[in-house]
């Protein structure tokens, strides 16, 4: 596949060769399209240039801030990405639309949707709790309901 650079040295190969005169209205608009389109190439090859090695950079800032975290943080072992927290999908009653929230601000008891603006609140039922007392909704709702 040819580079941008190439394709607009062909295409200035293809006007040279057509020997247009270059007093003629389509000579002067040929040459200077094919001026311009040289111009764009010479920065599009430059930015390609600043992005490689801004690219680097980053990955070595990248690397160094991994260094860092782990001296800092030190390495956890037993760290596993399933670890993290339960999201929960909610969907509002005003939008329909469909957003996921993390299991404390289902205890915060409430949330504006996102998308539309509106306050949804939370209501947890000793129904929906899985296995009674012990269960954090069911922990929450005693809390909620006790002040």
């Amino acid at each position: 596949m040819m580079s941008v650079s190439e394709k607009v040295a062909y295409l200035k190969g293809l006007v040279e060769g057509l020997g247009l005169d270059d007093y003629t209205k389509e000579g002067k608009i040929l040459k200077a399209v094919v001026g311009v389109l040289g111009d764009i190439s010479d920065d599009l090859d430059s930015l390609e240039g600043y992005a490689a090695e801004l690219s680097e950079q980053v990955d070595a800032i990248d690397e160094d801030l991994g260094v860092l975290e782990t001296d800092y943080y030190g390495y956890d072992e037993d760290y596993d990405e399933d670890d993290d927290e339960d999201y929960y999908d909610i969907v509002c009653p005003n939008c329909d639309r469909e957003f996921s929230v993390d299991e404390d601000v289902l205890l915060q008891g409430g949330i504006k949707c996102p998308v539309c603006g509106e306050d949804l609140e939370f209501d947890f039922e000793e129904d929906s709790c899985c296995g009674g007392a012990d269960d954090d909704c069911c922990r929450a709702k005693s809390k909620e309901t006790e002040e």
